[in-house]
Formats: C-alpha cells, sequence, structure tokens
C-alpha cells in the first residue's frame, strides 16, 4: 500500500520485508519502531532493505511499533528464525523495562484502528487534528508514552535473556544495536538505563553495537526514530559487521556461541 505517499509492504509472515528468500542467506532485524520505519518512511529506505540490496544476505524486518525484547522472542518461538545466520536486535534505553502488559490498544488508540475510515478527511480530522487540539495523558498510545519519556518502572524486561538463549540454541550470534535517544545524544552518553543494557551485554558475552558514536540530530525525525538518512547510517553498521565476519572467514563471527 501507499500512505503520506510513502510505499509500505509487508510479507506474509508479518514482516516489514520481501519474502523469505530460499536462494539467498538470511539474517534477522528485531526491533520496534525504530529499525520498522513506520508509514514515514519508504519500503526500500529501510535500513533492513539497504543490506538486503547491497550484501548477499537477506535481512528480514521482524518489528512493530513499541515492541520490546519479549515481543521479538515471542515472535520467533512461534514463527522460527527462518534458517537465520545472526540476530541483530535494535532497541533502546527505555526498552531495558517495557514488558508486554496486555492492555487493549486496537479499536482503544487513534493509532492503532480497528476499521477503515470512510473518507480520508474523517481519518485527518479523527487521527490527527482533535487529538493534537484535546492530548491528555490518558490518551497517549504506547509510542507516544515513549516519546513523552513516560516511565513504566517495571522489571527487568525477561525477553533479554530469552533472545540470549534462542541465539545460543541455535548456535548464532546475537548482536545489539543500541539505539540512542535524541536526549542520550546530546548528553554524549546513554543513560542510566542504557547503562544497564550494556552491562547485561557484558555480562553476557554479547555482541553490542552503539549507534550514538554514529548518528547526529539530523539524521533524526523526533526524539527517537530516525530518518532516510538515520536508516541509511544503520544500514551502514549493519553491512559493516557483516564484512568483518566475511574477512574473518564467512559466516562464524569470533564471538558466535
Amino acid at each position: 500500500m501507499k500512505r503520506f505517499g510513502v510505499y509500505f509492504y509487508t510479507n506474509s509472515y508479518s514482516q516489514r520485508s520481501a519474502e523469505p528468500d530460499s536462494n539467498k542467506k538470511k539474517i534477522l532485524g528485531l526491533g520496534d519502531s525504530v529499525i520498522n520505519g513506520g508509514s514515514q518512511t519508504d519500503h526500500d529506505s529501510l535500513a533492513t532493505s539497504i543490506v538486503s540490496a547491497n550484501t548477499e544476505y537477506q535481512m528480514l524486518n521482524i518489528s512493530a511499533g513499541s515492541w520490546g525484547p519479549d515481543n521479538c522472542a515471542a515472535y520467533l518461538k512461534k514463527h522460527g528464525l527462518f534458517d537465520a545466520k545472526a540476530m541483530f536486535v535494535v532497541l533502546s534505553s527505555h526498552d531495558i523495562d517495557d514488558a508486554m502488559d496486555f492492555a487493549p490498544i486496537v479499536g482503544v488508540h487513534k493509532s492503532f484502528p480497528n476499521k477503515q475510515y470512510l473518507l480520508a478527511i474523517n481519518e485527518v480530522i479523527d487521527r490527527y487534528i482533535i487529538p493534537r487540539l484535546f492530548k491528555s495523558a490518558t490518551t497517549l498510545d504506547p509510542n507516544e508514552k515513549v516519546l513523552k519519556g513516560i516511565d513504566k518502572g517495571g522489571e527487568f524486561n525477561k525477553g533479554w535473556d530469552q533472545l540470549k538463549q534462542i541465539a545460543r540454541d541455535a548456535n548464532i550470534p546475537m548482536v545489539i544495536i543500541l539505539h540512542a535517544e535524541q536526549s542520550e545524544l546530546k548528553a554524549g552518553d546513554y543513560n542510566d538505563k542504557g547503562k544497564m543494557i550494556e552491562q547485561w551485554a557484558a555480562e553476557n558475552d554479547i555482541r553490542l553495537i552503539k549507534d550514538i558514536t554514529y548518528l547526529k540530530e539530523e539524521n533524526y525525525r523526533d526524539q527517537i526514530h530516525i530518518n532516510q538518512s538515520g536508516q541509511k547510517i544503520l544500514a551502514e553498521i549493519i553491512i559493516s559487521e557483516l564484512y568483518q565476519w566475511i574477512v574473518k572467514g564467512g559466516d562464524k563471527p569470533k564471538f558466535v556461541y
């Protein structure tokens, strides 16, 4: 489909990718709205699409808005790994405790409608004009709560350990790309939650890449999400990582479990 002039495509596995190609090696891109891109990012401009177009790997985009590591793990437990050679997890500091709560969303929040609008103008008024005029904390959807910096205050998300175990059981590397929010970018370092993710990765011998060293303010479209130029930089980070594996001997990087 096209939305706001942007080409948006999902395959039969609900991935924001082309159908899995049996002729290409697979890697997984797991995460939330950052790697998903949303309706503001064209399919070909996604980091996963750029990686797929420029390497021997097809990168499957397994993501959705407001997902955390437990959502990603639940998807893999249901659908499997698609014979992937590695998984890249793109999440942020706030995802350390962003656990599934199963609160109703679809048909409740304007951002998650359960039916089609009769006319486009009806959607403009109902989803964009009225909420801006009468916005309150009780009507924020999950993505908006993240943008507002509302802290869920939960426990360390169990999905981190689940993803680690899934990767180890499959004997493939798990790579975390810790995505910086603009507040962290301006501060020059991750916040306390981000540092906890760094510590967890170090303790569990998991490769972690900090995109804070690559991104600039002009690569963002809001406090968290990256624009087209940011998606390109994310793709370059992943391709660089893949290149290091290939140079060092194919699909077995030195940090494979």
